[in-house]
């Protein structure tokens, strides 16, 4: 079967166009990491940039990157006219069975809906509700992306819900639906959690700093845990001096001996801090299957997470890890405080969620997943 992937080129969205080999999200880079283990596919990935770019032919034996060249007219402010025409024609091309559109956030959706060959979305963020959950004014990006994905939802041939969260979210809008996880780089099952003894049990919070996320009231929420035991709070994720937000985030981590803002890390750096994390935390209001969230439990560290969206699908209460109500911080603060006062049984937690992890997330097995849903639109198209 040959595949046409759609994704983005983190390259074009972090404009480091000197860069000579291409890299991509998380989840769309660990499903390609799946497909070069299955010896009957053969895959392209096609993405779209403003800037010409060194590029590898192959990025594997049986996987081919096409980088394709949109003059900044052909973006968002034209509803990516410029990238639907290009990936039509470099499609015309290679002449896929299916093509795989991943995520609704930019081009990849749209560019999917309109190629003119049977496809499918992956929805990694369910922008509608995103931009619910933050008051998206009219006409900014996030109003415009969820519009959007209520556009292109309807269109495909089907969407891939990486939890009944999203299958739920999308069900009056998409022809067909399956849900089939984010898989996860192999890499972070390689990754064995040992906290050091010596030191404070360490609480890793990692996600972009905004509302959605939650970071404020999670740092004000263990105040009271933080005056009676000993512990370290490290935050990871983006912030930008300026918004009101962020700035009071800064602030709350200033004031606080015990908290500690490590800014952006890439997959390398995660992988150091999951190695020495005692829990992960995700205190978010909105989500649906936060990569962290799958990663830690590939390297062992037991997750203590708001009971929100997709979550209660990638963790079993009491067994892989702890639930949290985002919106009372005594819920916040006591869940953390009976993860951290029982060493032995974090030990069992951490052992069964790597174990679950490797069953469900592992690359090879969301591929083969993949690859069944592939066969079943497939079959469907050439039966009407």
């Amino acid at each position: 079967m040959k595949v046409a992937v759609l994704t983005i080129d983190n390259r074009e969205h972090y404009r480091q166009y000197s860069k000579p080999v291409p890299y991509f999200g998380t989840a769309p880079e660990a499903l390609l990491q799946g497909f070069a283990q299955l010896p009957d596919v053969e895959v392209h990935v096609v993405s779209c940039t403003k800037l010409p770019m060194q590029s590898p032919e192959k990025l594997a034996s049986n996987i081919y990157f096409h980088s394709l060249r949109v003059s900044k007219l052909g973006w968002m402010g034209t509803a990516y006219q410029g990238c639907i025409r290009a990936v039509r024609r470099k499609l015309s091309e290679i002449r896929p069975d299916i093509v795989h559109g991943q995520g609704t956030e930019r081009d990849c959706a749209i560019s999917a809906v309109f190629s003119g060959y049977p496809n499918v979305l992956t929805i990694h963020g369910n922008l509608r509700l995103i931009s619910k959950v933050n008051g998206a004014k009219p006409f900014s990006y996030l109003w415009l992306a969820a519009r959007l994905e209520a556009f292109t939802i309807p269109r495909s041939n089907g969407v891939v819900c990486i939890t009944r969260y999203t299958e739920d979210a999308v069900r009056d809008l998409a022809k067909r639906t399956w849900v089939a996880p984010n898989a996860v780089d192999a890499s972070f099952f390689g990754v064995d959690a040992r906290p050091a003894a010596e030191k404070p049990p360490r609480v890793l919070c990692v996600g972009h700093i905004s509302l959605r996320k939650n970071q404020n009231a999670f740092i004000r929420a263990l105040d009271s845990l933080a005056a009676r035991r000993t512990f370290e709070l490290i935050l990871l994720g983006g912030a930008v001096a300026g918004r009101p937000y962020d700035d009071e985030f800064l602030k709350l981590v200033r004031e606080r001996s015990w908290c500690h803002f490590g800014g952006l890390a890439d997959r390398e750096k995660l992988k150091e801090y999951l190695g020495g994390a005692t829990v992960l935390a995700l205190p978010s209001l909105e989500d649906n299957c936060p990569m962290v969230v799958l990663e830690a439990m590939a390297a062992g560290v037991p997750v203590m997470a708001a009971r929100v969206g997709g979550l209660p699908e990638l963790i079993e209460e009491g067994v892989t890890g702890l639930f949290c109500d985002p919106l009372d911080p005594g819920s916040m603060s006591a869940t953390l405080e009976k993860l951290l006062q029982t060493n032995s049984a974090l030990v069992e937690v951490a052992k069964r969620a790597k174990e679950r992890a490797l069953a469900r997330f592992h690359p090879r097995a969301v591929a083969e997943q993949h690859m069944e849903i592939y066969r079943g639109v497939l079959s469907g198209s050439r039966s009407r």
